[in-house]
């Protein structure tokens, strides 16, 4: 199984993370998506990297609801940081209006920079979008209609609609990260929307600490608690477990390579 976002480098984790790797190596979860926050998400990744070479892979970015007036210079911070380690993706950007709309400008520009980056690096793009549905479709559009062909993009913790499926297919050909929202009682909306997007074009994910799943909610998530998401998806979706492992796993592989 892959974890297509897991923050398990944060804080939450105890001993830089390296426990909750090891759970989640034993419940069968061998690959896990690590993306960046902020400058310093940098070294914590890195040292859980390359304690696991072979099951992490990690992303560059900054996250929106860090971007500020000086986020070009945070970003180049944390590419700085990085230095030559080699990335599976560019991520997570996108826009968040959730918390606040204060710097509603500047996410979108650092958005619009970040789907850039990838372009120019061949990378895909995990993207946030809270509350800016609009907004993420329109930078979106923008980079498309000036720059021609976009990077692949995710829509990672994907908690939407069939309708809201249909209006990013209509801006862009994308995939959709599901994680433990799936498995609570008041996901309809997201499940008929599972069943929309289909299984070639979903990646199963924690997101971890957050949105633990069912039977877990209201615990810290963690990587190794992705069989929960996986069996539910590979219900909503109406084949065995075992072949929703393999579609999402060959997914992310295509798209982090």
């Amino acid at each position: 199984m892959t974890d297509s976002h897991t923050h398990l480098y944060g804080e939450e984790f105890s001993e830089g993370g390296v426990p909750a790797v090891e759970r989640a190596l034993a419940a069968g979860v061998n690959r896990m998506i690590l993306p960046c926050i902020d400058p310093t998400s940098v070294g914590p990744m890195l040292a859980l990297h390359t304690r696991f070479p072979e099951n992490t892979s990690i992303a560059l970015a900054l996250h929106p609801t860090e971007v500020r007036e000086d986020w070009r210079e945070r970003l180049e911070e944390i590419r700085r940081g990085f230095g030559d380690a080699a990335l599976c993706a560019i991520g997570e950007t996108g826009i968040d209006l959730y918390w606040d709309r204060t710097y509603r400008g500047q996410q979108k520009e650092a958005f619009a920079f970040h789907l850039e980056l990838a372009r120019e690096m061949s990378l895909p793009v995990i993207i946030h979008c809270r509350e800016a549905l609009d907004d993420t479709l329109e930078v979106i559009e923008t980079h498309g209609s000036r720059h021609g062909a976009l990077p692949p993009l995710i829509f990672h913790s994907f908690t939407g609609s069939p309708d809201d499926v249909e209006r990013i297919r209509r801006t862009a050909d994308a995939w959709f990260g599901i994680n433990g929202v799936v498995t609570f009682k008041n996901a309809g909306g997201l499940r008929e929307a599972v069943g929309v997007i289909g299984l070639d074009r979903l990646l199963v994910e924690t997101d971890s600490p957050y949105l633990a799943p069912v039977p877990k909610r209201g615990k810290r998530n963690e990587s190794a608690f992705l069989p929960h998401i996986l069996h539910k998806v590979a219900e909503l979706c109406g084949v065995p477990p075992v072949e929703a492992e393999r579609v999402t796993d060959a997914n992310a592989a295509k798209l982090f390579k």
